[in-house]
């Protein structure tokens, strides 16, 4: 009879490591499957990550060659953020990647059209003072060779003030050659740049002398300023 409930026990027993093993069997199918649906995922979203990346850097590159005279600092933000992008694609984190990806090409267009809103308002500037500045020089001018006729400076000025006035012209029309060379040249923000500060010499200059000052609607202070 012992003999039976041993031979009893080690069935239960084989039985019971039976169960064990089907039961780590199926988790491991299981694991299994998961593990090969995410891989699917992941790899399916791989071409479309990289399509997506390389639209928005066209994207970027297209906006680049007029936007980066007018907003460079837009410009650099959206170079910042692909390289942003292209470190979420190299963590494999496809399906975000093509998320911000897509986002990017559309903040490049908005950067394009930031570009053309600053270049139109430049132009503005640009015509307004070049309309103007000649005019004041050529005032500024006029009055100097008639002072520099006259035996005597007006009690308003003195020699001193006559020098500072001297070099103030000298300046201005330096300055306002390099203006008409950067325009010329199709640098407009260059040109906006250095009209507005020979728009100021020639003010004060005038105002030295006396001479009316006429209103210019100078640009913003803050202009983009790229390499002439």
């Amino acid at each position: 009879m012992r003999g039976n409930q041993g031979k009893e026990a080690r069935v239960a027993e084989d039985e019971a490591k039976g169960e064990r093993m089907e039961r780590n069997l199926v988790c491991l199918v299981i694991t299994l499957f998961v593990s090969t649906i995410m891989f699917t995922a992941c790899g399916s979203n791989k071409g479309p990550a990289e399509l997506a990346i390389k639209g928005a850097e066209d994207a970027i590159n297209s906006t680049r060659a007029e936007a980066a005279k007018y907003v460079p600092d837009q410009v650099k933000s959206l170079d910042d953020t692909l390289v942003s992008v292209k470190g979420t694609y190299n963590k494999g984190k496809y399906k975000a990647a093509i998320n911000e990806a897509r986002s990017l090409a559309g903040k490049a267009k908005e950067v394009e059209e930031a570009g053309k809103v600053k270049k139109e308002e430049l132009t503005r500037n640009w015509t307004d003072l070049r309309g103007r500045i000649p005019k004041m020089l050529e005032a500024i001018q006029g009055r100097m060779d008639v002072l520099s006729r006259s035996r005597k400076l007006p009690g308003n000025l003195t020699a001193e003030k006559f020098t500072e006035a001297k070099s103030g012209l000298a300046a201005a029309k330096e300055e306002w050659a390099k203006a008409l060379e950067g325009s010329k040249g199709g640098n407009l923000p260059f040109a906006v740049f250095i009209a507005n500060a020979v728009n100021k010499k020639a003010s004060k200059t005038m105002e030295i002398l006396g001479l009316p000052v006429p209103d210019i609607q100078a640009a913003p202070e803050k202009v983009p300023v790229p390499d002439k």
